[in-house]
């Protein structure tokens, strides 16, 4: 039966959960509303504003089979440690801890490897996690600038600024002063996709919507548009459990 203990974060334990559920009060919700974010690792559990907490923690309970299993489904978290495999530019690297030595900087590539493709990162295991995110977000910046620069060049469009960060809810992001903004993850998928989210959101420059007018132009800029959204649908959010604690 429900055994709820409230926090001061808007989380509650259901018996039979492991993980506590994220409550959340929405002005636009008319029902309860269950959901499991695969990229954050939590259940969250939606109200509306006015609705009583007891009641949403009922309908909670009578789902907890169904939470457990999506739960249990999400794919183990990989934490930057010696000998994880992490995809970069979508081919699998193996971490390895490098010492002291930093001839080449805190992190570096060896893709000649005997054994496969190593992301070399100096320092022990207390560096490993910070170097290694920061490098990854540097690439991802490197990356995504160029193709953002040639997209909006086929185009005829003008970036304002682009930024990159731990983006959980997209991919990227549009505002309307014409500042694109991406997740950093995006460098451990492959190329194409990475791609195809720089065209998407140049395409933003122009339309600030997803009508025919927009797709025209992602797609003439980007032709292998449906190959990239489909590797995003099967295989993005499990980008998010790289980096995982």
């Amino acid at each position: 039966m429900l055994a709820p203990t409230e926090s001061d974060d808007d989380f509650v334990m259901l018996a039979g959960l492991d993980e506590p559920v994220q409550i959340r009060r929405s002005s636009r919700a008319r029902r309860f509303a269950l959901k499991v974010d695969e990229a954050k690792r939590a259940a969250i559990l939606t109200l509306p504003a006015g609705a009583a907490l007891s009641d949403a923690l009922d309908f909670a309970t009578k789902h907890v089979r169904w939470l457990q299993k999506r739960l249990v489904a999400i794919p183990a978290s990989v934490p930057f440690t010696d000998g994880a495999v992490l995809p970069i530019r979508g081919l699998d690297h193996r971490i390895r801890l490098a010492g002291k030595r930093r001839s080449r900087g805190v992190v570096w590539t060896d893709p000649d490897n005997d054994d496969g493709p190593l992301v070399n990162v100096a320092g022990d295991q207390r560096h490993v996690s910070r170097r290694l995110t920061d490098w990854l977000k540097r690439e991802a910046r490197k990356d995504v600038s160029a193709r953002v620069d040639w997209h909006a060049k086929q185009l005829g469009l003008n970036p304002k600024r682009i930024t990159v960060r731990d983006q959980t809810t997209r991919w990227g992001s549009c505002s309307s002063n014409g500042s694109l903004s991406f997740s950093w993850r995006l460098i451990l998928a492959p190329h194409l996709v990475l791609d195809y989210v720089a065209a998407h959101e140049v395409a933003h420059l122009e339309e600030m919507n997803h009508g025919k007018a927009f797709w025209r132009l992602v797609y003439k800029t980007m032709p292998r548009t449906d190959e990239a959204r489909q590797w995003l649908k099967c295989h993005g959010t499990a980008l998010h459990r790289y980096g995982a604690e």
